[in-house]
């Protein structure tokens, strides 16, 4: 896939060939009403399937969503790639060590928590906080496990 692939996000070209932890894309409300597929480095697979018992997620774990829309003319358009980075501990308290980040279909970073436009991307974690139990991860729904 050429997109995402010039990112110098670790997640940008890498992620896919990750294990696809959803079995379809779904339709995602949270990630402005574009369908996403969920997906995991190695690190954090085994973890995420544990989806709402996974206790925490380990350090150096990767999860993604890559995301498209359908237009109003049937065509697809491919949006941002979001990631969740597990960071050690005290890395950044204010995210539970999670680092978000968005790579724009062309690979270039629209924004990283404690980075580049780290503001702009203060809007992950104040959704991601309404799933403090499950370590800030939203899980897919059951029809796409």
């Amino acid at each position: 896939m050429a997109a995402f692939a010039g990112s110098a996000e670790a997640a940008g070209g890498a992620h896919v060939t990750w294990p696809h932890i959803s079995t379809m894309p779904y339709l995602s409300g949270t990630h402005g009403g574009r369908y996403v597929h969920n997906i995991s480095n190695d690190i954090g697979e085994e973890a995420y399937r544990q989806f709402e018992d996974i206790g925490e997620a380990p350090v150096g774990a990767i999860y993604v969503k890559n995301s498209f829309v359908v237009m109003g003319n049937g065509q697809v358009a491919i949006g941002p790639l979001f990631t969740m980075t597990k960071m050690e501990d005290g890395w950044s308290p204010d995210t539970a060590d999670w680092r978000y980040g968005m790579v724009m279909p062309d690979g270039s970073l629209f924004g990283a928590t404690n980075g580049r436009n780290s503001a702009g991307m203060a809007f992950c974690h104040d959704c991601h906080i309404a799933a403090e139990d499950t370590d800030y991860l939203m899980f897919m729904p059951d029809y796409v496990r």
